[in-house]
């Protein structure tokens, strides 16, 4: 597979001007205001499963308007709080069973892998946590749901629900609320931006070939779903074009990267045809401070860098946790 997208040394220098509303910070100031105002208990439940070298919960948290969203909890024995790592999924798949992922809590952190709602049936083995909420007519798939309002939009609830996550997280066993980094492939790269945008908590963020980033970019140049989604609707909704790529705006991982103050650990595959490069890069480069750095696969495409992109993870959390 060839490169997708520009060589390197303009990926490093790409800054595009990509729109943002003027209300961005009041709009997610609300919306998290209105979720956090209905409350809702936290249930920890021991998860039934062999593995007895770990502890694992099966977590319950009231995530976007209350909505039940499910989580892992998975942490070392023995004494604690441990430092904590907050993972989010790719698109389309779920939380699986308890124990699937043990990396984190293997390398003494407690690691908390949160149930993307909705999804779970495209890949893996399965999520635990419905969608009660309904959309305007879409194209199969998430990227179309509520794309004719912000307010509608499906992102709207994910980013939400991660940052109700991490408002519970602070007490549970294991976790050290001082000491909690986000972190993602894909889809989760994108929600782990949100996250650390939109919370306080988060210490470090390491987002994974993060997605939904640059978005009318990625829309009009990325051969594959679930961006062709977006076109799929465009074709018929053609005189939406300018509301879509304005719902889009409060969702772009550019505009959440300009609200980042946390160290942060990229990563970029640049033969990824999924995820654009330059799409990574135009939110890479839009972080402010110093503390951030890239990690460039040049011979990768979506995959990444997987289990050795992991290692570079752990000794670069390890400085900073």
């Amino acid at each position: 597979m060839p490169h997708t997208d520009l060589p390197l040394d303009e990926l490093r220098a790409f800054r595009p001007e990509v729109a943002e509303p003027d209300d961005f910070d009041d709009f997610w100031a609300s919306t998290l205001a209105e979720s956090r105002a209905v409350g809702g208990a936290v249930r920890l439940t021991p998860a039934a499963t062999p593995i007895t070298q770990f502890s694992i919960d099966d977590v319950e948290f009231p995530g976007f308007a209350g909505d039940p969203v499910r989580a892992w909890l998975t942490r070392p024995r023995g004494d604690g709080p441990h430092p904590t790592v907050v993972e989010f999924l790719g698109y389309g798949g779920g939380r699986g069973v308890p124990g699937e992922r043990l990396l984190w809590a293997a390398a003494g952190y407690t690691h908390v892998l949160m149930d993307t709602r909705g999804q779970g049936s495209s890949w893996g083995t399965g999520g635990a946590t419905p969608d009660p909420h309904g959309s305007a007519p879409s194209v199969p798939g998430w990227m179309t749901r509520g794309l004719e309002d912000p307010r509608e939009h499906f992102y709207r609830r994910v980013f939400t629900d991660a940052v109700r996550l991490l408002d519970a997280l602070p007490g549970l066993p294991g976790v050290d609320g001082d000491r909690i980094a986000v972190t993602g492939g894909s889809q989760g790269g994108a929600i782990s931006l949100a996250a650390a945008a939109l919370s306080p908590l988060v210490r470090a963020v390491l987002p994974d070939v993060p997605f939904l980033c640059h978005l009318r970019r990625s829309v009009e140049l990325t051969p594959h779903a679930p961006f062709t989604e977006v076109a799929a609707y465009l074709a018929v909704h053609r005189d939406r074009v300018d509301q879509a790529f304005r719902t889009f705006s409060y969702f772009d991982g550019v505009n959440l990267a300009r609200r980042i103050r946390q160290p942060a650990l990229f990563s970029v595959a640049l033969m990824d045809d999924i995820v654009l490069p330059s799409s990574v890069f135009a939110a890479y480069n839009r972080l402010p401070g110093d503390d951030h750095e890239i990690a460039v696969y040049p011979f990768n495409g979506h995959e990444g860098g997987l289990t050795h992109h992991w290692v570079r993870q752990a000794e670069w959390l390890a400085a900073r946790l």
